[in-house]
């Protein structure tokens, strides 16, 4: 039998009862489930953790060129559209 440590985390009654459900929702048995599969994923350097969106602030010059890549998609100017990987990759190819 493996060794095993207990981790104890203080946390709020109401934090545990919504991640309980989150985690449920996701198709965990259990929170401890969850915690465990997210300590093992955090272990080997697979989890990415951002919080929140991250704003895009534009320059003067990057805002003006989106602003006419937008105006051009509405108009459907200096944009190809293809159906498939293989019209696309013969797109590329004529460029």
């Amino acid at each position: 039998m493996a060794k095993t440590a207990v981790l104890q985390v203080p946390i709020t009654k109401s934090l545990k009862s919504e991640a309980e459900v989150v985690a449920s929702d996701y198709g965990f048995s259990s929170l401890q489930e969850a915690v465990r599969v997210f300590l093992t994923q955090l272990s080997v350097r697979r989890i990415g953790i951002g919080f929140g969106e991250t704003d895009v602030i534009l320059s003067t010059r990057a805002r003006s060129k989106y602003n006419k890549m937008l105006n051009d998609l509405k108009e459907n100017k200096n944009f190809t559209r293809v159906s498939s990987v293989g019209e696309l990759m013969q797109s590329l190819d004529a460029d």
